[in-house]
């Protein structure tokens, strides 16, 4: 399951750029591109079980985003959606050129509202 690989790197990004305020992460989003072999159940379950063996880390959410597969086209100078992976543009032409889905990243990071 690479899917514990990834959560952990996403805590060792989060501990590298927030060391000091990590304890009040209250949302982690992550994008993932549907070429990028990341399954969101899978992700789900493995950041669950993570935070179930760092408890300091127990009121953290994790929100998945997948984002579809985008292919440019020479022909017509003209993005698509890839449906079924069939990389042809509506024009006919195949394309090679991923403009986006195999991305994998953070994309937001929300903070606890403290009161004061």
């Amino acid at each position: 399951m690479h899917e514990l690989s990834i959560v952990k790197d996403i805590f060792d990004t989060l501990s590298a750029h927030y060391a000091t305020k990590i304890d009040d992460i209250q949302k982690i989003q992550v994008t993932a591109g549907l070429l990028s072999n990341v399954q969101p159940v899978l992700i789900q379950n493995a950041f669950d079980a993570f935070i179930a063996d760092n408890r300091q880390y127990r009121d953290m959410e994790l929100e998945v985003i997948v984002n579809d597969i985008i292919a440019h086209c020479d022909h017509c100078q003209k993005d698509f959606n890839v449906q079924y992976h069939r990389f042809v543009c509506p024009c006919g032409q195949p394309s090679t050129q991923i403009v986006q889905g195999n991305e994998l990243f953070i994309s937001k990071v929300i903070f606890k509202q403290h009161v004061s």
